[in-house]
């Protein structure tokens, strides 16, 4: 009779910290992957009954201790952000892949709970190329049972910094098993705390992916607890409705409490998943509509529907901010630039960038204050501040392996965040080219690079959407830049122009650093109040990030890393030639 092999290691996540992890195989498996996630509070050993009862031994299985949980490092229950935890599910799956040969394509996750929400964020941000998606009670919305819970908590986290709040889940809330329920009760490395950021943070981005889901084409199953004293179930329903998945199943099994994966009938679970997981592991996986989004995608309704006029009640709301931004114009230094110039023009993110409010009287600095503190102005400056460190990792990764370093970037602006990087490598082999169509932005870097002595940059014009324009560079770049265009132009046909002529001057085994806008909160109040660049309403089709990298891909480059800012608006990714 066949049986399980556990062992145990560590991973290097994305941060250096080293997070402990199970996994289990038999001699036989193929390479194929499980990656399981546990719930909050819990720990990988937890898993090993479920990798038993879903019983798929031809796959491999492997589950890591969420940082702060388990025999990970960390302060019980606590992680700097949210979003580090999803990063750390990013880390591992490369980890798992490069270490035992695993394609990322013959991977799929079951996750639980908190960690369902986790592995759906990592879904929608990350955008990997994963086979299925198996949700058991997603902790979308907890029961907080206090009115006015999460305002609180925003108060206490804002007056105490670190805080930690006692979970009230007791082990009769999550199964109707009295064996499970002890086994939970006497388990003495779970964490009964929680950190308020991270409660608060997985209320946040639980909003923004259910909001998003339509982004997500993974095949998903959700399985739902018919008596969940833990979560609320109708947001599960409203993310499953919502995905646009090809493949998407969902159950709900009536008296369960929360722990589905634990409960007392949990093989009506466990065949259900393991009947799925078999599906789509069998299907065709095509991924060619993403090519066509731009015609008949999810944003392309979007898009659409900006375009058009607005419900009744957000005409006069936005006719309101409009009229309110356009006196502010009077006094905010910076909403007069967005005005004048474009909300999305180079001037305008310079202003941005400098981050310093500027106004008539004291009142014109308080508005210009808050409009450079808006949310998507703050992306804006951690995606600037994501593209410098993608830039550096890249050109050192490329001068650690003794190669000359030649950059091309084909839409630069000014350059500045570029000619910061090429300061700091004073004594190294890096030549850069630099192009953009318009003529004043060369100059005002020609006039950068002059200020700050570098002598290895060459300022050129050029036409980031002319293939062949770009393949003329008279050197071989081993690294290309496209930063803040793509996102500005709807039509996908160009973007292809533009990468296949990427794609053609990059060397063998070069890298592309794109950036991409998978999601906005204020989409539709940009769209009714601020005018772009060429004094039209600035109407954006956002791409996803799956969207984006597979024109990427079809170019003949494949992602191989990617950041994302803390507000899941902007991301940096690096492709391979």
């Amino acid at each position: 009779m066949k049986e399980w092999n556990e062992s145990e290691s560590v991973f290097t996540s994305w941060d250096g910290t080293r997070l402990f992890y199970r996994s289990w195989k038999i001699p036989e498996s193929s390479n194929k992957a499980l990656i399981f996630l546990h719930r909050g509070h819990e720990h990988s050993g937890r898993v090993a009954q479920q990798v038993k009862e879903l019983d798929m031994m031809d796959f491999q299985a492997f589950c890591w201790d969420a940082r702060g949980h388990g025999h990970s490092p960390g302060e019980r229950g606590y992680a700097e952000n949210y979003a580090a935890l999803v990063r750390d599910l990013d880390s591992f799956v490369k980890h798992i892949s490069d270490t035992h040969g695993i394609p990322v394509e013959n991977m799929a996750i079951v996750a639980n709970s908190v960690g369902a929400v986790t592995a759906s964020a990592w879904v929608h941000d990350y955008a990997p190329r994963i086979r299925a998606m198996v949700m058991a009670a997603p902790a979308f919305r907890i029961r907080l049972y206090v009115p006015f819970a999460i305002p609180g908590l925003r108060l206490l986290q804002k007056l105490k910094g670190k805080a930690f709040i006692k979970s009230y889940v007791k082990p009769k809330m999550l199964t109707h098993d009295p064996e499970q329920s002890r086994h939970y009760e006497e388990d003495p490395l779970i964490t009964r705390n929680i950190a308020v950021n991270i409660l608060l943070g997985l209320h946040d981005i639980s909003t923004r992916v259910v909001a998003d889901a339509g982004a997500i084409t993974v095949p998903t199953l959700v399985l739902s607890a018919g008596s969940d004293w833990v979560v609320k179930n109708p947001i599960q329903d409203l993310f499953y409705k919502r995905l646009s998945s090809p493949l998407k199943e969902r159950e709900v099994f009536p008296g369960f409490f929360h722990g589905v994966l634990y409960e007392k009938n949990r093989y009506l679970a466990f065949d259900r998943a393991r009947d799925f997981l078999r599906e789509a592991f069998e299907s065709e996986v095509d991924r060619s509509s993403l090519i066509e989004s731009d015609k008949h995608g999810y944003t392309k309704k979007e898009f659409d529907s900006l375009k058009g006029p607005a419900s009744r009640m957000n005409a006069i709301r936005f006719g309101l901010q409009s009229l309110g931004m356009k006196l502010a114009s009077k006094l905010s230094e910076g909403v007069r630039i967005g005005y004048e110039t474009g909300f999305d023009s180079g001037r305008s993110l310079d202003y941005v960038y400098a981050n310093k409010a500027t106004g008539k009287t004291f009142i014109g600095r308080m508005i210009d204050r808050a409009y450079l503190d808006s949310v998507g102005w703050k992306g804006i400056r951690e995606r600037r501040f994501l593209i410098r460190e993608m830039l550096r990792e890249t050109i050192q990764e490329k001068l650690d392996k003794g190669e000359s370093v030649r950059i091309l970037d084909i839409a630069t602006g000014c350059g500045r965040y570029v000619l910061d990087i090429l300061k700091s490598f004073p004594d190294d082999d890096i030549q850069a080219i630099l192009r953009d169509n318009v003529p004043g932005n060369l100059e005002q870097g020609r006039a950068l690079a002059k200020e700050m002595n570098l002598e290895n940059v060459r300022f050129e014009e050029g036409d980031a959407f002319d293939p062949e324009q770009i393949a003329s560079a008279d050197q071989r770049p081993n690294i290309a830049i496209v930063s803040g265009l793509y996102e500005l132009f709807p039509d996908n046909a160009m973007i292809q122009r533009s990468l296949e002529g990427v794609s053609t001057v990059l060397g063998e085994q070069g890298s592309l650093i794109y950036t991409g806008q998978p999601w906005h909160p204020d989409i539709e109040m940009i769209a009714r109040t601020c005018i772009n660049r060429e004094g039209a309403p600035w109407i954006m089709r956002r791409r996803t990030q799956a969207e984006m990298d597979e024109l990427v891909r079809t170019a003949g480059l494949r992602k191989s890393d990617m950041k994302i800012d803390s507000f899941g608006i902007f991301t940096v990714s690096v492709a391979r030639k």
